[in-house]
């Protein structure tokens, strides 16, 4: 049997966000590649962690980028939360998810992702 992954989403508000494609991406702290390829199908979930979890849609995704913070461009901040533009914000909103400081030079994975239609 195949493995199955996932990309997995706390926020209710982001739930919202992937059902209407305005989050194609998602901006993970650290390096992911290894996790995560091009061409992999995960099943997108929303819900807090130890609790049941809700499958928003398959994806397949369709890059994996690794760089530092400071190196996002607002393109690439926006498709992973439309309300950001610039990596200093970009930082504290992952530092808040990540309960910890973030900096402009931590490493962040960018996977882009798309919807598939059954």
């Amino acid at each position: 049997m195949q493995a199955m992954y996932a990309l997995n989403f706390y926020s209710p508000i982001v739930a919202d966000q992937l059902r209407t494609h305005r989050k194609t991406a998602t901006i993970r702290l650290g390096d992911k590649s290894g996790k995560y390829r091009k061409g992999m199908i995960v099943q997108v979930l929303c819900g807090a962690r130890y609790s049941p979890r809700e499958k928003v849609f398959d994806a397949v995704i369709d890059k994996v980028e690794v760089k530092m913070l400071g190196e996002l461009s607002p393109n690439e901040i926006q498709h992973d939360n439309p309300m950001l533009k610039h990596p200093d914000e970009m930082a504290s909103f992952l530092g808040q998810l990540y309960n910890r400081d973030v900096s402009l030079e931590d490493t962040v994975t960018i996977i882009r992702f798309s919807e598939i239609k059954h």
